[in-house]
């Protein structure tokens, strides 16, 4: 019938909405292509999250507008996501070398674009597989929601995206068995705003109506398997009693919290439409450090906020010391589009920004780096991710249960030790930056 060509850009929700039209384009009778060449079609998921990504996300399609002019088998593209949700009317015109747009909102009728793009004409309706996932990896990123209610006023998710939705608990916890049997061990639940989740439902709705509810019955359904849970994009708000009590006394769920701060000074927040002061932050983590033992925080700071002064940064750096956070994502401001604060008139300075961010990944690396290196000498589980070619020979590369996949690190085994998909446990013996290196002491293959 064809094949298709999948490129992705962008942040793990946009994988996972790749992989479903993969899915319901793969139950259509599509083929997968590796390359421009073999290709009757590609769709190009898109990310637009910061000015930045939205030039890649653009120069991305051109250079593979140029590489299918010059192959050839002359493949229409197909823009998805980000892109064409925010930017959806003025780009016809703007990029004609593009067959067909698909905001996020849309992306369900991929089959249908693709089947007129390459005339194919159905007698029935595609199938539509219940469970639309063809991950092929010992972890999965598994979304619980879309869209964003916040409008924090630096930030273009809910214009993208749109409003806060959860997804149902049957169709998440269908999902995460399905991937569960083919061989995933970890499940990485992500959304804009995971720990409102349910906060949509009606108040008759059967089964769990928050996120609490939803780990203890995802854990449940998934006991038997030795499955790791991991919540990320947790906001301050959201950590309520039942939440750090469901982290705390559900086996599968990871005791590692990620919630992006963004700033600690309640004047800036203010600024931000966000809520929240110092003196709340830190009594927030003091609280999590004493109910969830051995527990990881990561948290994120957006420095050089509109009007943010060198006093206000100060006081973040020293909020970030004075916490310890194991992993800390440092972004500098960007200015986006439509945002409230893009209207700011206090912009930071550049060279002030980026004089700013500097110190402050230089304070991150430093807690890091003091984080990572506490864990040699101990032991702890490790998922196997994959093999890597090395000078001194093939190593395998896995993770901890307290580093997230893709961003944390990763942990150096010998690789005559296990097998991709195995979890071990091991003893780490030596760290750099933030990775460590270990020794298998026991084996649990999948």
């Amino acid at each position: 019938m064809g094949s298709i060509l999948y490129i992705t850009l962008g942040c793990a929700k946009n994988e996972v909405d790749t992989d479903r039209m993969r899915s319901l384009l793969t139950a259509a009778g599509y083929d997968e292509a590796a390359s421009v060449e073999e290709c009757d079609a590609v769709i190009i998921n898109t990310c637009s999250f910061l000015a930045s990504a939205t030039s890649e996300s653009i120069e991305c399609t051109l250079e593979l507008a140029d590489e299918v002019q010059a192959g050839v088998r002359q493949a229409p593209i197909v823009m998805c996501g980000c892109v064409p949700s925010r930017y959806g009317d003025d780009l016809p015109s703007e990029l004609p070398e593009v067959a067909r747009f698909v905001r996020t909102d849309e992306e369900d009728g991929i089959v249908a674009v693709i089947d007129d793009l390459l005339g194919i004409e159905r007698h029935v309706p595609a199938h539509v597989p219940q469970v639309m996932r063809t991950v092929e990896s010992a972890v999965a990123y598994l979304k619980i929601s879309d869209g964003c209610d916040r409008f924090c006023s630096f930030c273009a998710i809910p214009y993208i995206r749109g409003r806060y939705h959860s997804r149902s608990a049957e169709r998440i916890i269908a999902e995460a068995r399905e991937l569960v049997a083919g061989g995933v061990r970890e499940l990485v639940l992500i959304g804009q705003d995971t720990g409102v989740w349910g906060c949509d439902f009606d108040e008759k709705a059967d089964g769990p109506r928050n996120l609490a509810g939803l780990l203890v019955a995802l854990a449940e359904a998934l006991r038997p398997e030795h499955v790791w849970i991991r919540v990320l994009y947790l906001q301050p708000e959201g950590m309520t009693d039942e939440l750090v009590a469901a982290i705390r006394d559900t086996p599968e769920v990871l005791p590692y919290i990620d919630i992006p701060v963004q700033h600690c000074d309640a004047r800036v927040l203010k600024a931000m439409n966000r809520s929240g002061s110092e003196q709340e932050l830190d009594e927030l983590f003091a609280r999590l450090r004493t109910e969830i033992p051995d527990m990881i925080l990561r948290t994120t700071y957006l420095v050089g906020f509109p009007g943010e002064t060198e006093d206000e940064h100060e006081r973040m750096m020293a909020f970030l010391d004075r916490n310890g956070f194991d992993y800390t994502s440092v972004f500098s401001y960007s200015r986006e589009d439509g945002t409230r604060a893009a209207r700011m008139s206090e912009q930071i300075d550049e060279d002030v920004k980026l004089e700013r961010t500097q110190s402050a990944m230089d304070l991150a690396e430093s807690l890091g780096f003091a984080a990572t290196a506490q864990h040699v000498g101990t032991t702890a589980e490790v998922i196997v991710d994959g093999i890597e070619e090395t000078d001194e020979g093939p190593e395998l590369i896995g993770h901890a249960w307290f580093q997230a996949p893709d961003c944390d690190g990763a942990v150096h085994l010998d690789a005559t030790e296990a097998s991709v998909g195995d979890i071990v446990q091991v003893e780490f013996t030596d760290s750099f930056c933030y990775e460590l290196v270990g020794h298998v002491i026991d084996c649990e293959e999948q």
